[in-house]
């Protein structure tokens, strides 16, 4: 998480290319790091040429080979299937968020298609409605950059009109995809916890609930995650509490992913007190 962190930091002040690179180390130490990757992509499909999109993606994969190095000239097939194992069934008795549901069903494939499928369909329904609104949605945002293009030469190389992307819509679009991942996690465990803590002020402070519920919620999620061994009451109320703040998060405005209303914002302020 540190190196998620890090490579957040050079994000957030546009070092996109330092950035992803940081993003893929971090990848190889721990994998729930790709919960952040679809939020990630959108943003650098909003900040970037698709030219630059795929060369920072290629420095990303770069870093994967290059740490893979050794277990790939030896075991290529052992370490692909096992280091990006997405299958993997966790254990029922360490399950923090799921533990109501009984065991046969908690390792069933139709329980990870489904959470899956809710999982890609919130992402896809927060990026059309949410965090690309102000381009009119998802799919006008996609078909503009086609259809402004002159030529595929600058298609493929000219950013979007508007690509300086606000400090603020950065960490939300990351963070509320990460907790969208969150809820979404077929099993969470105790150290699991350290994936989104750190996050839950900014997300509840990103809702409209009151400040009163804003911190029930957090003291809610906190009690939750501190009983042990986790039970089926307290599993139930943290997914009804996660739900909950996702709820708040879909129903606050979204706000402006843009730079430039900010900095013109600044600047007339400038001008009246100057004028004054």
């Amino acid at each position: 998480m540190t190196l998620l962190h890090a490579a957040m930091v050079l994000i957030v002040y546009h070092k996109w290319y330092l950035g992803l690179i940081i993003f893929s180390g971090a990848v190889s130490v721990k994998m729930n790091v790709l919960l952040f990757a679809p939020s990630l992509f959108l943003l650098m499909l909003k900040a970037m040429s698709i030219r630059g999109v795929f060369l920072a993606l290629l420095g990303a994969a770069g870093v994967q080979v290059l740490l893979g190095i050794p277990f790939l000239l030896s075991h290529l097939v052992e370490y692909i299937s096992r280091a990006f194992n997405l299958g993997r069934v966790f254990i029922h008795f360490w399950s923090v968020n799921f533990k109501f549901i009984p065991e046969k069903y908690f390792v069933s494939k139709e329980l990870a298609i489904g959470l899956l499928i809710f999982h890609l369909t919130t992402l896809m329904v927060f990026a059309h409605f949410k965090w690309f609104k102000h381009e009119g949605g998802l799919f006008h945002f996609v078909h503009s950059r086609f259809r402004d293009a002159k030529s595929i030469q600058q298609l493929i190389s000219c950013k979007p009109r508007q690509s300086i992307l606000s400090k603020e819509h950065i960490v939300t679009v990351m963070f509320v995809g990460n907790f969208i991942g969150i809820v979404c996690a077929r099993s969470l465990h105790y150290q699991f916890y350290s994936w989104y803590f750190y996050s839950l002020p900014f997300l509840l402070w990103r809702t409209q609930f009151p400040t009163v519920v804003r911190i029930i919620l957090f003291v809610i999620v906190e009690l939750c995650w501190n009983v042990y061994p986790s039970t089926s009451y307290s599993s139930l109320l943290l997914l009804f509490a996660h739900l909950f703040i996702l709820f708040g998060l879909w129903s606050s405005p979204a706000e402006y992913p843009y730079a430039d209303k900010k900095e013109k914002a600044d600047r007339d302020s400038k001008e009246s007190g100057k004028a004054m």
